[in-house]
């Protein structure tokens, strides 16, 4: 584990799901509800850690000049009172179509040739950009201040 667990007390798997759930959701075409159940699924296995590795990472690399008590001090102001409120939703791009498919897969519901599509080199490679860009997202988001 690469993140203090402080990060995930205040950034719990129900506080992802309700940052991801708006772009997941209009991705897929989706309502809240089945979102909600799709993320929570995927967030269950080890991509919750991941996530939070990457998230760590990035609000490390936003705030450089901030220690990691001021960092987890920042996220605990910005979730006060609304730790479940829902999150911005991104520009989509090829880095957010990966992570999705990569939640699909660890939900479950991820066809076979997404899963061979996402074994491929690339697929890998794709798999880590996006990992890292909803690991951006998720930072921004407990960093944005109230």
């Amino acid at each position: 584990m690469t993140y203090p667990p402080r990060l995930s007390h205040l950034a719990t798997r129900a506080v992802l799901v309700a940052k991801l759930r708006p772009a997941f959701a209009e991705a897929h075409g989706l309502g809240d509800e089945e979102a909600t159940q799709r993320l929570d699924a995927a967030l269950s296995g080890p991509l919750l850690t991941e996530l939070l590795e990457a998230a760590w990472s990035a609000m490390k690399g936003m705030k450089p000049r901030l220690s990691e008590g001021e960092l987890l001090d920042r996220a605990a102001e910005t979730l006060g009172d609304r730790p479940l409120r829902p999150g911005r939703k991104p520009k989509g791009s090829a880095a957010w179509s990966a992570f999705f498919v990569l939640a699909d897969i660890q939900a479950g519901i991820a066809s076979d040739a997404a899963r061979r599509v996402m074994e491929s080199e690339q697929g890998r490679r794709m798999a880590a950009e996006g990992l890292a860009e909803a690991g951006r997202h998720i930072a921004a988001e407990l960093l944005r201040g109230r």
